[in-house]
């Protein structure tokens, strides 16, 4: 079962309380281009991107190393946990907020400390590898989700928040410090008692079990290197914000696909494929549970067929209604040879069809928590790119030493 333990956070020093962070942060590595890592870098000369999106990896650790000498940086005075809060407006114009534990969570042998939820599809693991070897630091969390009921409680925060950050999005995202004794014990036995699933971070979660091993293959204790800095969200409706991730298809031109897809789909003509026919085609998915196809001539509805549905529910009952499920077994495979590519915005995906830049596309509808929940219990894994998590922790909020002492007690 997992095991997240406190650690001696490293954090931006400011002057106010909340201290303003904004400008020192960035999103998570992974979803920033170079365009918008030189906009970072030029907002302030001490923004994370210089961290984790390097020219170097000696020159993060450099950087990293002189920043705290000059207290840019420092090191909390004691071992604890970190709640995370971030508020937004959700899809629907309510106010909506996320809230979590960064702790660092203890690596094993068998990786069942954390465990994925979906499918991953294969990428080089080396350069944040180096870049853990150079640092010697976790410079940004991996986000998991945990089973158990009434994490959320334990983490309603007191006073003011240590620091604030608000992103391009217009999402407000909060740290405090969580120290009391009796409160880390509370959220590691909530922690430690039900299964961990990973949301985010797949592939740091596997490069620091490498580090690991490779530590160890060393005949030299590093305890540091036998934990992942991790934010934990309790896997509730009211904590969490999913959307869809659509499928972009390549090399289907000239192929009819609405006759491709009639043995596993009623297909109905939805129109034109306007911004506001692809927002109608959005909600007549949800009424109809079912599928979009995106052509540059028009869009049309795809109702799942009971054949393909029975399938499903035989196969593997938890993804029955998850549309990335449905995809694979009714599109994906009466198109042999399609390659995709992913985008998580329907309009995004329109103009993309439209543009030539993809032949077609097939919008998917968010999966529910709860079909999360239910397959996470069961241990069964949805399809690669399932699911996006929103909004996006920000990056500098919080840092991990490697070599700084970890309370395992």
């Amino acid at each position: 079962m997992p095991d997240l333990l406190p650690f001696t956070a490293i954090r931006y020093v400011g002057t106010g309380i909340p201290n303003d962070i904004s400008d020192v942060c960035s999103p998570p590595y992974d979803v920033v281009d170079a365009d918008q890592r030189a906009a970072l870098a030029a907002r302030d000369p001490h923004n994370v991107v210089r961290l984790v999106l390097p020219d170097s990896y000696a020159a993060a650790a450099a950087t990293f190393a002189r920043w705290q000498r000059e207290g840019v940086l420092a090191a909390d005075p004691a071992p604890g946990f970190t709640v995370y809060r971030m508020e937004f407006t959700d899809a629907d114009g309510r106010p909506a907020h996320t809230t979590g534990v960064i702790g660092a969570l203890r690596l094993d042998d068998d990786g069942q400390a954390a465990q994925p939820h979906e499918r991953t599809l294969p990428k080089a693991k080396s350069d944040r590898l180096e870049l853990l070897r150079a640092t010697r630091a976790n410079l940004e969390p991996i986000w998991g989700l945990s089973l158990a009921t009434g994490l959320g409680a334990l983490l309603e925060p007191g006073g003011p928040p240590l620091a604030v950050a608000t992103d391009d999005d217009g999402v407000r995202h909060s740290v405090w410090a969580l120290t009391a004794p009796d409160r880390i014990a509370a959220v590691r036995d909530a922690v430690g008692g039900r299964t961990l699933v990973l949301a985010d971070g797949h592939h740091r979660y596997e490069t620091s079990r490498n580090y690991r091993r490779e530590r160890a293959a060393g005949g030299r204790p590093d305890p540091g290197a036998d934990a992942i800095m991790t934010l934990v969200v309790e896997l509730a409706a009211d904590e969490l914000s999913v959307h869809a991730i659509h499928r972009l298809l390549h090399g289907v031109a000239g192929v009819d696909l609405r006759a491709a897809l009639t043995d596993t789909f009623t297909v109905e003509d939805a129109g034109a494929p306007t911004a506001d026919g692809v927002a109608a085609l959005e909600r007549a998915m949800v009424r109809d549970r079912a599928l979009g196809l995106v052509e540059p001539g028009g869009l049309a509805l795809l109702r799942p067929r009971p054949e393909l549905e029975a399938r499903l529910g035989a196969e593997a009952p938890e993804l029955r209604d998850v549309d990335s499920a449905r995809f694979d077994h009714g599109v994906r495979a009466a198109l042999p040879g399609v390659e995709l590519g992913y985008r998580n915005d329907a309009a995004a995906v329109a103009a993309v069809v439209a543009k030539g830049d993809a032949d077609a596309a097939v919008l998917l509808r968010p999966v529910g928590v709860d079909a999360i929940r239910a397959a996470a219990a069961a241990g069964v894994l949805m399809p690669e790119k399932t699911t996006y998590f929103a909004p996006k922790p920000r990056s500098g909020a919080v840092f991990r030493s490697l070599d700084l002492d970890v309370d395992s007690a």
